[in-house]
């Protein structure tokens, strides 16, 4: 019978055992942590106080740009202390709490981005109809969607991360506490924790890829017939930046947990967890920026009442 041990710590291995750079890490990711917070928080500002984004399509941008702030948040505070600590610790309890939220926030935002894209299914297939059945309760319906189910399925999955043994191996290789390291050094109610991650990711990641897939495949058929150029450029341009940022993230999510946990997946799935709680959460509002027109001209409106103030 294994020898299970009581768990009060965890230590995390982080990116690098190199000291060196340990120095020149805290400095990119906190840049790119401070870049996040006022690209996203800088977004759901503008939603708000601009008329021209009062529409269905930027009300779910502002929650995508909350959620991404708060994922980004979940892991980039942890790992900047432990960046500049010698201990890298973090207490089960705190361990416990950011698997948490970060299985949560990342099943919020699988789901925000499926209603995006039936939020386009609607405004390009049913044009006459999108402001009627697109109203704003039926957007905080579809919105409370998500969050209701994200935290729920979460709370289950924490329960079987809370089942996980272990037997005096308390160092997680990774920057913070995700499932597949745990499971790596734990030594019992690992298969079950095992095989619920990888059928619960399957499910979710493929229904609501589907309703992505289906929804574009929908709008492709729509757009190509149409008799207007520049209507299919301005359909096609409207949907760009949001397969961008599905694909960034879909990519990334089903490369770290639509597979077995091994130490070689684990050295790659950390390189693969630096896209897409720090980097993607970054590029979202800049990738939804540079190709809206809508947003530019809200961004210059912003700034010309501003000086005008002055």
């Amino acid at each position: 019978m294994p020898n299970f041990t009581d768990v009060t710590e965890f230590t995390l291995l982080g990116l690098t055992c190199h000291q060196e750079l340990q120095v020149l890490l805290f400095v990119v990711f906190l840049a790119v942590y401070m870049i996040t917070l006022l690209g996203n928080i800088g977004m759901i500002i503008l939603i708000g106080i601009s008329p021209q984004l009062q529409s269905p399509m930027y009300f779910f941008l502002s929650h995508l740009s909350f959620v991404d702030v708060c994922f980004s948040s979940n892991v980039t505070h942890k790992m900047l202390e432990n960046l500049l600590s010698e201990t890298k610790r973090i207490s089960y309890v705190g361990c416990l709490v950011q698997c948490y939220f970060f299985i949560a926030l990342v099943h919020v935002e699988v789901y925000i981005l499926a209603v995006m894209a039936f939020d386009r299914y609607m405004a390009i297939c049913n044009p006459l109809l999108y402001g009627s059945k697109m109203s704003r309760t039926v957007c905080v319906r579809l919105i409370s969607v998500p969050y209701v189910y994200g935290f729920s399925v979460s709370l289950i999955c924490t329960l079987w991360t809370y089942g996980l043994y272990f037997c005096g191996n308390f160092e997680v290789n990774h920057f913070y506490c995700a499932d597949p390291p745990l499971i790596k050094i734990a030594c019992g109610g690992v298969h079950i924790k095992e095989i619920t991650m990888i059928v619960i990711a399957g499910i979710n990641f493929t229904y609501s890829l589907s309703v992505v897939l289906i929804s574009y495949t929908l709008i492709v058929v729509a757009v190509l017939r149409m008799h207007s150029a520049d209507g299919r450029r301005k359909a096609f341009s409207t949907c760009g930046s949001h397969l961008t940022a599905v694909s960034m993230f879909y990519g990334t999510l089903i490369f770290m947990y639509l597979r077995r946990p091994t130490e070689e997946s684990i050295e790659r799935g950390k390189m693969v967890a630096v896209f897409y709680t720090t980097v993607i959460p970054m590029l979202n509002p800049i990738i939804y920026s540079l190709r809206n027109k809508d947003v530019k001209e809200a961004v210059n409106k912003a700034i010309t009442k501003t000086y005008v103030r002055q």
